[in-house]
């Protein structure tokens, strides 16, 4: 992201109505949001990640002379509006659901205000970026979550789509939770661990099994994990590994981080077997890992069968997010800023889709918390300058099956904001944190949700509520249009 210039990752439609806002010399300030529409993998969350690379590309917008020229040679803009785009620069406000939060559908992950032409030059590859780290993070996390605490270590970058998607997904898996990627290059951008064992190519490599094994273990006493299922797993793997820890033990090695590694066959049955020779010889704190194909719901039946496994190695499944390639986030136009009053006009799309129709307005999203167990009960979406006090009772309901009301009595719940300010005039006003450290801030997050909410089949969904005013504001626009075009057809 540091070294390229992204400026033309966009569509090209964004740019021609770019020129015809130019030639329409109405410029005026709109806000548009970014949200999802359906929780990705069948579950009830998301994890929002991709705005640190985000600030970077909004912060690095400008038409190169070089840019310039392609466009020209497209014979499809103006000399003038070229002249234009040599000195863009990005000029708006941006706010922001910091990375690493848990998120739920509808409610606006990112919102841009700002002149239009700018709004809309940079809707491609706002959602190219957080749609595709926020996809990887949410599989990520459910993918840890079906480790129940064991380590899961990235290791899809040979399967990626390419590059960008190895280096980015890397970091959005660490954010989700992993431990540790197999992608030395997202190591050295990101400063997360990198880790790995061998490949049977250096097992193959040597005369045999147990002179590969004992190689790799004076090269690397204390990260001594060997991949034991090149020849045969129970009858050759397992005994030459257990005989080489025994001489390492012999000679004095202090065995910390040791063990095998299954890559193939009935991991269930293999890892209990492999357990009982590990046991059989002093070793019952050697870590048995595991690859192969992995996604969550394969790990979460090898913890079912008892599979004494307890660290896990997950790549091509992760890494493309199998099952679910993309995130669907989306960006609409929400209001457009009055130039007389500098009051924002409220905008909606309709849709013969309920669930595709917008909410309209200027608005931010509160999270409503269970005072007692620091847990989630809801989500509201509320208009920007909508204010709540805590000590009074709130009554939230469904948006479109209205009857379904909850009371939250004053007092027994907290409730923050979500977005925040990341960018100000053109001007970036928010530090990113590491890596690990959203990594931690994730772990928070995911620990405000349910057990109901985490599971992997049919989990329980999250309440995404309107504010009343909000709500209203909505009904109130759907009934004008719905009159103006009964008015419409009459005539």
């Amino acid at each position: 992201m540091r070294a390229n210039n992204l400026t033309l990752l966009t569509d090209f439609y964004e740019l021609t109505m770019m020129q015809g806002y130019f030639k329409n010399p109405t410029n005026q300030t709109v806000i548009f949001d970014v949200f999802y529409r359906d929780n990705p993998c069948k579950g009830s969350y998301a994890i929002a990640a991709g705005l640190e690379q985000m600030i970077e590309y909004i912060e690095n917008l400008r038409f190169t002379d070089e840019d310039v020229e392609y466009l020209r040679s497209v014979n499809m803009f103006d000399d003038d509006f070229l002249e234009y785009l040599r000195n863009f620069k990005f000029s708006g406000d941006i706010y922001a659901i910091p990375e690493g939060s848990v998120v739920f559908p509808k409610e606006p992950l990112v919102k841009v205000i700002a002149p239009v032409m700018e709004a809309q030059l940079i809707e491609t590859a706002i959602l190219n970026i957080i749609n595709h780290q926020s996809l990887i993070a949410t599989k990520a996390s459910r993918v840890c979550y079906a480790a129940k605490g064991d380590g899961v270590m990235e290791f899809g970058l040979r399967r990626a789509q390419g590059p960008d998607a190895g280096i980015f997904g890397a970091r959005a898996a660490m954010i989700g939770g992993c431990i540790g990627t197999s992608n030395v290059l997202t190591g050295q951008m990101f400063d997360v661990p990198i880790l790995g064992t061998h490949a049977h190519s250096w097992i193959m490599s040597f005369p045999d099994e147990y002179t590969a094994f004992k190689t790799y273990a004076r090269l690397y006493p204390n990260a001594c994990i060997l991949l034991v299922d090149t020849y045969d797993t129970l009858k050759s793997g397992v005994p030459n590994a257990i005989r080489v820890f025994e001489e390492m033990r012999e000679e004095g090695v202090r065995l910390t981080k040791y063990g095998i590694r299954l890559d193939s066959g009935d991991l269930a049955y293999l890892s209990k077997e492999a357990h009982k020779m590990l046991c059989a010889a002093g070793f019952d704190d050697a870590v048995i890992s595991a690859s192969s194909d992995l996604d969550e719901y394969l790990i979460d039946s090898l913890k079912a069968q008892d599979a004494k496994i307890n660290s896990w190695g997950v790549g091509t499944n992760l890494i493309t997010s199998k099952g679910h390639p993309a995130f669907g986030g989306v960006y609409k136009l929400a209001a457009i800023k009055d130039p007389d009053t500098g009051e924002y006009i409220p905008k909606i799309k309709l849709s013969e889709n309920t669930e595709k129709v917008t909410n309209p307005g200027n608005k931010t999203v509160y999270r409503i918390y269970n005072k007692m167990t620091g847990k989630i009960k809801a989500d509201l979406i509320a208009l920007a300058d909508e204010k709540f006090d805590t000590n009074e009772t709130m009554v939230i309901f469904d948006p479109i099956d209205t009857w379904k009301k909850t009371r939250v009595l004053g007092g027994t719940y907290t409730i923050r904001e979500l977005l925040i300010p990341i960018f100000k005039d053109g001007k970036c006003t928010y530090k990113s944190p590491s890596v690990m450290e959203l990594r931690e801030y994730c772990q928070r997050e995911l620990s405000t949700l349910w057990d109901e909410s985490r599971r992997l089949v049919n989990p329980q969904e999250v309440y995404v509520d309107l504010s009343q005013k909000l709500y209203n504001l909505k009904k109130d626009l759907l009934d004008q249009i719905g009159s103006k075009a009964l008015q419409d057809h009459m005539e």
